[in-house]
């Protein structure tokens, strides 16, 4: 039988981490691990500065107080008794798309399943203001987590992230990552007491037109997959500075 893992960055009393989890579990024996709290937006960070509590909620779920990428490593080393076949993150409630993907507790959440060399798999569903239909989210992560369970491998230090429109998907796109320009946009208020405060605030920003683009499939209705890697080399860069031998074995004063 194999063993799925189930995290998130929006906490263990998330519909969709739990939608997730019992979309796959016809595929094996699923196992839940995610933060106590809400931990969005809190990217691949990992605690080191104080110890981690886990509580089990019910019988293979339980609850960490501490973000997704504490999660997978707590789970893999302490909560199974084998490393999982794959892991799975999400359901995100909002898309991490594009650039975005590096600020994503939930991404980070599979990147530390890559990192592990365990196959793994980010979830994401668009935002709405209403209630959440994770359904089709479910179903499309389920058919993809099938094929990779299948032998669909993915290559090493390799993980992808899917985001899913609203409603029932058109099919799916094999995407890239949309890129965007980012208009930082902080919002400066003072308190009771006359000190200064600042919230940071979703800007403006639009996202370059490119027809391969994860954004552009959620946006013509279709679930885009997208391939990530852990590797953040430019190669291109890379070249281009070692043909500046000045550089190369030089003492650096």
């Amino acid at each position: 039988m194999k063993n799925i893992l189930v995290t998130n960055d929006d906490g263990v009393h998330s519909d969709g981490i739990h939608e997730l989890a019992q979309a796959v579990a016809h595929l094996g024996r699923v196992v839940v691990v995610a933060p106590n709290v809400e931990a969005s937006a809190i990217g691949h960070a990992l605690t080191l500065r104080r110890p981690l509590r886990v509580e089990q909620r019910q019988p293979n779920v339980y609850e960490v107080d501490g973000t997704p990428t504490d999660c997978v490593n707590v789970a893999v080393t302490r909560l199974l008794d084998a490393p999982p076949d794959l892991i799975l993150s999400g359901i995100n409630k909002g898309y991490n798309l594009g650039d975005d993907v590096t600020y994503s507790g939930t991404v980070a959440g599979a990147m530390e399943g890559a990192l592990l060399g365990i196959p793994s798999i980010a979830v994401s569903l668009e935002r709405t203001r209403g209630a959440y239909d994770f359904r089709a989210a479910a179903a499309g992560a389920a058919q993809v987590a099938e094929r990779i369970l299948a032998g669909s491998a993915l290559p090493a230090r390799t993980f992808l992230n899917i985001n899913v429109p609203r409603g029932k998907p058109k099919g799916i796109r094999i995407t890239v990552q949309a890129k965007r320009n980012h208009i930082t946009v902080v919002d400066k208020r003072t308190d009771p007491r006359g000190q200064d405060y600042y919230w940071i605030e979703e800007g403006q920003n639009d996202w370059q037109p490119h027809d391969r683009s994860d954004y552009q499939a959620v946006r013509d209705g279709f679930m885009s997959v997208t391939p990530l890697q852990t590797d953040l080399t430019d190669y291109h860069a890379l070249a281009l500075l070692d043909e500046l031998s000045t550089w190369r074995e030089v003492e650096v004063e």
